[in-house]
């Protein structure tokens, strides 16, 4: 179930239902999760018990990522500033 949340988040996917639709419909996801699709609730249920055990599990890793210089040092950020423009 991790890898499945997981790849739903490097895709952006942040919703249990949308990581729920792509298990039946993306390869990539039903290859991941062994051709299983979960129920929303079940994702939605795994993240909302599981979240305290997971967040020190990724700062483990973080840090020997951060120890063997696997994370590099440039900055990332997203520009969420919306314009108005005129559409045509």
């Amino acid at each position: 179930m991790l890898k499945i949340i997981l790849l739903g988040y490097a895709h952006g996917l942040i919703s249990s239902r949308r990581i729920a639709k792509a298990c039946e419909h993306n390869i990539l996801f039903m290859s991941v999760s062994g051709d299983i699709q979960p129920h929303y609730t079940s994702i939605a249920g795994f993240v909302a018990k599981m979240h305290e055990q997971i967040e020190p599990l990724f700062t483990q890793v973080l840090m020997i990522c951060d120890e063997e210089d696997l994370i590099g040092r440039n900055m990332f950020a997203i520009d969420g500033c919306k314009l108005k423009s005129n559409a045509s």
